[in-house]
């Protein structure tokens, strides 16, 4: 019989675990915008169709909250991964509205590597709440997690560097993609460093609870 360092209900964890199906699911689609920038207007209502499935869960998740009495972990945990990874699937429906109403011809490699990257962070999130609740560490989780974030700096800074390497003659169309590129960016690394904050929030949880 395996052993559980929490209450079996209420079942905040299930509902974190679907929670983040919604997250993995919406950064496979946003993966396959970027790579295929030209003919994104459907899978951008995906993603506008997975957000909004998540935000149901988000609420069920705040409404257990607060009828529940005694919770399995600290209440202030609970609000703060269900408020994080709130936060990343609005992020990530931000970067593909953003791509699909800017209609680029194609995206930048640093930008395509850092929504890969993010995918790959959210689904080991996901690895991370399937062991919250038991006796797993989290640690190797949580490095890959930082690595691939240490990559998107990396790749966040290459990636403004070209956008703003533009000559003296360039002119206004130019700098109008300056700016729609700063905005992609942003949101991307937003993304990112929610998806990082939310992966120490977990591990704080798991150690705090051993």
């Amino acid at each position: 019989m395996s052993f559980s360092l929490f209450p079996k209900s209420p079942k905040f964890f299930d509902l974190f675990r679907e929670q983040n199906r919604t997250i993995v699911q919406a950064a496979t689609v946003l993966e396959k915008i970027v790579q295929e920038a030209g003919d994104c207007e459907e899978r951008c209502q995906t993603v506008n169709m997975i957000e909004a499935e998540g935000d149901v869960i988000t609420r069920k998740i705040t409404h257990q909250l607060s009828t529940t009495f005694i919770t399995p972990i600290d209440r202030e945990d609970i609000h703060e991964i269900n408020v994080s990874q709130e936060a990343i699937l609005n992020y990530i429906q931000a970067i593909s509205a953003r791509i699909g109403v800017y209609g680029f011809a194609r995206v930048r490699f640093p930008a395509r590597r850092m929504v890969s990257n993010l995918r790959m962070m959210v689904t080991e999130i996901g690895a991370m709440l399937a062991k919250l609740g038991g006796k797993e560490e989290v640690e190797l989780n949580v490095r890959r997690v930082k690595e691939l974030k240490g990559e998107c700096e990396m790749l966040l800074l290459s990636g403004l560097a070209e956008i703003y390497d533009v000559s003296a003659k360039d002119n206004c169309a130019n700098i109008l993609e300056i700016i729609k590129w700063n905005q992609v960016y942003d949101r991307i690394d937003k993304a990112v460093a929610r998806s990082w904050g939310l992966a120490k929030t977990i591990e704080g949880i798991v150690l705090k609870n051993a």
